[in-house]
């Protein structure tokens, strides 16, 4: 099979390029050429600009995918300038939980209906990130309707190599003795890690599934309980203060991800406390307090 990869080069991008390698796909990824890979010739490339409908046309005119996986629709008009240009099967999109409006426990996918929510034509930073990537999933829905496509909803995605540092901020905050200002403690969380992310939107590619799918590790967590293994772990204590350094994940509530879309048609998701424990133990040894 023909897959081509719009964000391949880290994180969940390249998990999923390694999951589809190691299946025996042809895989090409598509980059700016600025960020190097380590896939050497496993994989074919083509050098784009992704907000160029000149550059996209001009890589993929001639070209044919039996799928794309784009990690890096934004807005919608990533999205038409991408589907005007490639001719392909199947289209998959990495979204996000920020599509919901209302975050609550047991989050369904039918809460936000792409399909008929107003649709503008847009680029990149002319909306805040969630509405953009609401655009982004109405701009395939309703433009390309005709097209099979999986909008893939992830929550907050974590891993070793996780370039946003977000939950590491709590590690190395009570490592280092250094206050943070932490409002939300006690609200459950979902979050998924990297290595399954990209597992799954390899499955997505792989498997006949279509439509709008939930993708979170199974059950949720408070982020106090994190606190609370890293400082056993560490044997330090985490000093809370109203005057320290904002948490980033400060502000939201509780709320989970209803998967049994995702379940019901065949994938099986890894408990939550399987990998994120582990991945704090990665941490600590890391920053050397092991």
């Amino acid at each position: 099979m023909k897959v081509l990869v719009l964000g391949g080069t880290r994180y969940v991008g390249r998990h999923l390029v390694r999951e589809l390698l190691s299946a025996g796909h042809d895989v090409t990824i598509a980059t700016r050429g600025k960020a190097p890979d380590d896939f050497q010739r496993q994989v074919r490339r083509k050098i784009v600009e992704r907000q160029n409908p000149d550059s996209l046309s001009a890589a993929f005119g001639s070209e044919f995918y039996d799928v794309v996986v784009d990690n890096l629709a934004y807005s919608s008009d990533d999205v038409r300038f991408l589907l005007d240009a490639v001719h392909t099967n199947k289209y998959v999109m990495t979204s996000t939980a920020s599509v919901y409006r209302d975050f609550h426990m047991n989050l369904q996918e039918a809460e936000f209906d792409a399909k008929n929510a107003p649709l503008k034509w847009c680029g990149r930073d002319q909306d805040a990130y969630d509405e953009s990537k609401r655009q982004a999933e109405s701009a395939l829905l309703q433009a390309y309707p005709d097209l099979a496509s999986v909008v893939v909803r992830f929550p907050w995605i974590f891993g070793a190599d996780d370039y946003t540092n977000r939950l590491l901020f709590y590690v190395e905050h009570i490592l280092n003795a250094r206050p943070m200002n932490m409002d939300n403690g006690d609200a459950r969380l979902a979050f998924i890690h990297s290595l399954e992310a990209g597992r799954f939107l390899a499955w997505c590619a792989e498997s006949p599934v279509q439509g709008v799918m939930n993708a979170s590790s199974c059950g949720t967590i408070s982020l106090g309980e994190i606190l609370d293994y890293a400082q056993r772990r560490m044997g330090k204590k985490a000093i809370l203060d109203v005057c320290g350094e904002p948490a980033p994940l400060n502000g939201v509530p509780s709320f989970s991800l209803d998967t049994a879309a995702a379940r019901q048609s065949g994938f099986t998701f890894q408990p939550i406390s399987q990998w994120l424990y582990p991945l704090i133990d990665c941490w600590d040894e890391a920053l050397g307090t092991a």
